[in-house]
Parts: C-alpha cells; sequence; structure tokens
C-alpha cells in the first residue's frame, strides 16, 4: 500500500536543516529519526547555505533586487508579446502565400 504524502512545514525543513548544518550528527542519522531522505536533507543543508546572507540584508538592497527581477520579468513578458505577434503574421502570411507553415525547411 502507498504511503499518503506528507506536507513539511517550513519550521520543520529550518529545523532539520540546522542540525544537519551543525555537525553533531549525520545526515543519514538525521533522516532516519524523522523518516525522510538523506538527499533530502542535504538540498535542505545546501538551501539554507546559499540563502543565509538573505537574512542580513537591507530593505534598500532587498527593495533593489526585487525591482530588478520584476523589471526583468516584464521585459521578458513583453518580448514574448513581440514574438508572439511575429508568429502569428508569419502564420497568417504562409497561408496567404500557400505555404504550410508547420513544414520545416
Amino acid at each position: 500500500m502507498k504511503r499518503k504524502r506528507r506536507h513539511l512545514t517550513a519550521e520543520f525543513k529550518a529545523r532539520i536543516a540546522l542540525e544537519a548544518l551543525k555537525g553533531v550528527k549525520s545526515a543519514a542519522e538525521i533522516a532516519q529519526e524523522n523518516e525522510i531522505a538523506p538527499a533530502q536533507i542535504s538540498e535542505w543543508k545546501r538551501e539554507v547555505q546559499e540563502r543565509m546572507s538573505e537574512l542580513f540584508e537591507s530593505e534598500a538592497s532587498k527593495k533593489k533586487r526585487i525591482a530588478a527581477a520584476e523589471k526583468q520579468k516584464s521585459q521578458l513578458e513583453r518580448k514574448v508579446g513581440q514574438l508572439v505577434i511575429e508568429k502569428d503574421f508569419l502564420v497568417k502570411k504562409c497561408v496567404e502565400l500557400g505555404i504550410d507553415p508547420s513544414e520545416k525547411a
């Protein structure tokens, strides 16, 4: 019988990752005690290490980083829109010229 998927809280994941970072127990020991895969613990530990600096990031720096991400997202959305319009135009022209638009060159 298949076991139902568990939904782990952020607090639980943080506690496990912190325990792994301390290095008192191995990932295998922590995994066995908490019934999770050792690879999952390694993943959470790596993510905590990569994102730890965000805790100490200033509000101004966070706002700049978020604004830059939003700007990039907006630019990408505009580019996608432009490419969709160009594709539709080319498909229409292919139909007008009697060319099968699904045909590869």
